[in-house]
């Protein structure tokens, strides 16, 4: 065992594509328009347009952090090294927690879509979906155990086949409505008439939800020709590309069914779409196949994200030091995986006990956000810190690294902690029981002998 991961693994191309498959567009759309169209109505595809530029911000921040220390760790590493061992701890923590929990909405979308294909009648069955999702998170597991060659290989084949997928639908629907008419005739109250603080908060985590999962590119720091810069760079390009892609979704969904309609179709929205654009079911079983492609590559995303984050704090010590191990054969954190693996399958299993599919995607969606906004409010703010005099060279240059990051960070964490006044009981438990728990594991001292041999600091 070694403690260095394959260098030079990702291209440019091949790193923007992960950014991409981290934010899992087609899963997104289906099981996020929903949720975000109960919470926003018409306000949802304005919402992901205004909600992106603080997620802007803070890919700014990773791509400038990135290019002066391209980690694994990513926001654990940067937050260490600004902000101290407790606060960059409970960075990678969120992550670790936020990661987890999408193993469990990541993973319902795959196995209601595979069931659209094989069995429809046992759409909406809890212990079945769980079923199917413990099938494909294990034949995942087993491509990331690969190596990031051939994770990035498959990621390039399952992210451009769903995104050809995504627009082919998204130009049917459009034309469909020009020809047709709307359901819903576009109105400028879709612009957030009637919004109250309680919906706008919620409708910013949802936000986030749809967005989060490109900083996976930052993870692969490391991993990336060019470093950190590079591999920031194609986190930022890939929100890029995402904000069309769900902006354009939302607004499809309300131009062709009910508010009532859409969000309740939470199972997957793309399958009704596809529908009433008069598809029929061909069409529906291509934007399943779509949901299939993006569950599979945003679960490998999200597998080597933990996995990366997880090693990173084992060879700094923050965590048992076998963690900080790498396979000589594939040149991957074979421990960290197993730790994902395991206590995935817990949770997808755990979620069967759950009443229903609608409950547990509600749930984890909005908890998510919580940890998501946390790690990615600490790294903004960093950046914040450590680029705080560039204003002597450049205005532009702080406003870019500096302003722009801390603002998009404190946006993020109030809306975060406003949010928490607003959830029930059960999504306050996962969202802050996933910081609580973090607690446990915090030792004020590494686990021993630290294998890394970088100094902690960023300046």
């Amino acid at each position: 065992m070694s403690n260095s991961l394959r260098g030079n693994s990702l291209s440019f191309v091949e790193s923007m594509v992960m950014g991409i498959a981290g934010s899992a567009p087609a899963s997104s759309v289906a099981l996020g328009t929903a949720v975000l169209i109960g919470t926003a109505g018409h306000f949802a595809p304005v919402s992901l347009l205004v909600f992106a530029i603080p997620m802007l911000g803070i890919a700014r921040a990773y791509q400038a952090l990135g290019e002066r220390d391209g980690n694994a760790g990513a926001s654990y590493r940067w937050t260490s090294a600004v902000m101290g061992r407790l606060p960059g701890f409970m960075s990678g923590w969120a992550l670790l927690a936020a990661t987890l929990i999408f193993m469990v909405s990541g993973s319902v979308p795959i196995a209601t879509a595979t069931l659209n294909f094989i069995a429809p009648q046992f759409v909406g069955n809890v212990v079945i979906t769980a079923a199917i999702a413990s099938a494909w998170f294990a034949i995942i597991a087993l491509v990331v155990m690969r190596g990031i060659i051939v994770t990035s290989r498959a990621q390039l084949i399952i992210t451009t086949a769903q995104l050809l997928i995504l627009i082919v639908i998204l130009v049917i629907a459009a034309n469909h409505v020009r020809q047709v008419g709307a359901v819903n005739d576009f109105d400028w109250r879709w612009l957030g008439k009637g919004l109250s603080p309680d919906s706008l908060s919620a409708s910013a985590l949802l936000a986030v939800y749809f967005y989060w999962g490109w900083d996976v590119t930052s993870n692969l720091g490391e991993e990336t020709s060019g470093g950190g810069g590079n591999a920031g760079l194609g986190g930022l390009v890939s929100i890029f590309i995402t904000i069309v892609l769900y902006a354009g979704f939302a607004a499809i969904a309300l131009l062709v069914m009910s508010i009532n309609d859409a969000q309740h179709a939470t199972d997957n929205l793309i399958f009704d779409i596809a529908a009433r654009a008069g598809l029929g079911r061909q069409g529906g079983l291509l934007a399943s196949a779509a949901v299939i492609l993006s569950s599979v590559a945003a679960l490998e995303a999200t597998m080597l994200m933990f996995s990366r984050t997880l090693f990173a704090m084992g060879r700094d010590g923050s965590m048992p030091l076998r963690f900080g191990e790498v396979s000589e054969k594939s040149q991957s954190p074979t421990n960290a995986i197993l730790v994902i693996v395991v206590l995935g399958l817990v949770l997808i299993w755990g979620s069967a006990f759950m009443p229903s599919v609608e409950m547990i995607l509600s749930t984890s969606v909005k908890a998510l956000g919580l940890q998501v906004d946390y790690y990615f409010g600490l790294a903004g703010i960093s950046a914040a810190w450590l680029f705080r005099h560039t204003y002597r060279d450049s205005l532009m240059t702080w406003i870019s690294l500096c302003v722009f990051p801390a603002l998009s960070s404190f946006v993020l964490i109030g809306l975060g902690l406003y949010a928490i006044t607003t959830f029930d009981i059960t999504t306050n438990i996962v969202g802050i029981g996933g910081f609580a728990v973090g607690l446990i594991f915090y030792r004020s001292r590494p686990y021993g002998q630290t294998r890394s041999s970088a100094e902690l600091s960023l300046e």
